[in-house]
């Protein structure tokens, strides 16, 4: 193809570019929204790396679940990255172009790294289940062995079937003016450029969603169903709070993911718009990993205690 923006085939006329229009009726406040979004992706990448170096040079913090906060950490960093500094140029421009392979390796990455998250919350639910329920197997159960079995299941599962998925959706051809309702290449309103019958390309992105996201949000449930039953059983109301406080944080992650993931995923393509589209993209591209590391430090006491030791007082390393 050449580098103009269509080539004809046939009566139709293919794209090579894509343009995002979801600011487009906003010229005025783009500098204000660039200005916001860069804070708050400074914010996340520097809160991220603060959770990833604390638990890194503090010894009590080499457990299960603070490796598993580090992949998270970790995800949610590469997972901003894929889409706010891409979204901030095209804030300072006028012509807010991807091309065909920039918009396809952009949602490799993004959904790549969206379906990691899902298993990775359900590796660290599982992490919160046998804490609780069989504390005395703790050891034996989430080795570290174990932990990296996990952690690799997860991302391999992330890699092999969004990578399927979305070369699938990009043998479609795209036609017309290629102009996307959106601030990035997601799923859906990209479908929507294409000038063939979709139905089936539906049918399968949902029943991926529902078996990839469901399946480990239903892992979830039921952990917490059993962490839930095992804490009402203690008899002392400071064994109980103590028991929840170590899965609140986990638990609040867990409801904004999910909570916007379904709302997006699992609703048919006619109950799209643009607008309902855009916010719920906000939310879980922006706003949710900018708001995890806030919720693993204002409501984790392990990792206030090594934040308020790393910035008190100077410790000598310790080797485990």
């Amino acid at each position: 193809m050449s580098g103009s923006e269509a080539t004809v085939s046939g009566n139709q006329s293919l794209c090579t570019k894509f343009t995002f229009v979801a600011f487009s009726s906003l010229a005025e406040l783009q500098p204000v929204l660039f200005v916001v979004f860069l804070i708050v992706y400074l914010f996340t990448m520097g809160g991220n790396l603060i959770i990833i170096c604390l638990i890194w040079v503090t010894p009590f913090l080499h457990t299960p679940m603070y490796f598993f906060l580090v992949n998270l950490s970790i995800l949610e960093m590469c997972y901003i990255t894929s889409v706010v500094p891409q979204m901030l140029v095209h804030l300072l421009v006028e012509t807010k172009t991807i091309s065909v392979g920039g918009c396809a390796a952009q949602m490799y990455v993004f959904a790549i790294l969206g379906l990691t998250e899902c298993c990775l919350l359900a590796a660290m639910a599982y992490d919160r289940f046998v804490a609780i329920c069989h504390p005395l197997h703790y050891t034996l159960l989430m080795s570290p062995p174990v932990c990296l079995k996990l952690a690799a299941v997860s991302w391999i599962t992330g890699l092999v079937v969004e990578s399927a998925q979305i070369t699938w959706i990009f043998t479609l051809p795209f036609c017309g003016k290629g102009e996307i309702q959106h601030f990035f290449c997601d799923i859906m309103p990209v479908v929507k450029l294409a000038c063939v019958d979709t139905s089936h390309n539906e049918i399968v992105i949902f029943a991926i969603s529902v078996l990839f996201i469901m399946s480990p949000c239903l892992l979830i449930l039921c952990s917490y169903l059993r962490i839930l039953g095992t804490i009402l059983r203690i008899p002392s109301a400071t064994g109980r709070r103590k028991a929840f406080s170590t899965c609140s944080s986990h638990i609040l992650v867990v409801s904004l993911f999910y909570g916007t993931a379904l709302f997006t995923y699992l609703q048919p393509k006619s109950a799209h718009t643009p607008d309902t589209d855009k916010t719920t993209a906000l939310m879980y591209t922006v706003v949710t990993p900018a708001l995890n590391p806030v919720i693993y430090t204002l409501r984790n006491k392990e990792v206030k205690e090594a934040f308020q030791r790393a910035t008190h007082r100077n410790p000598p390393r310790q080797v485990d």
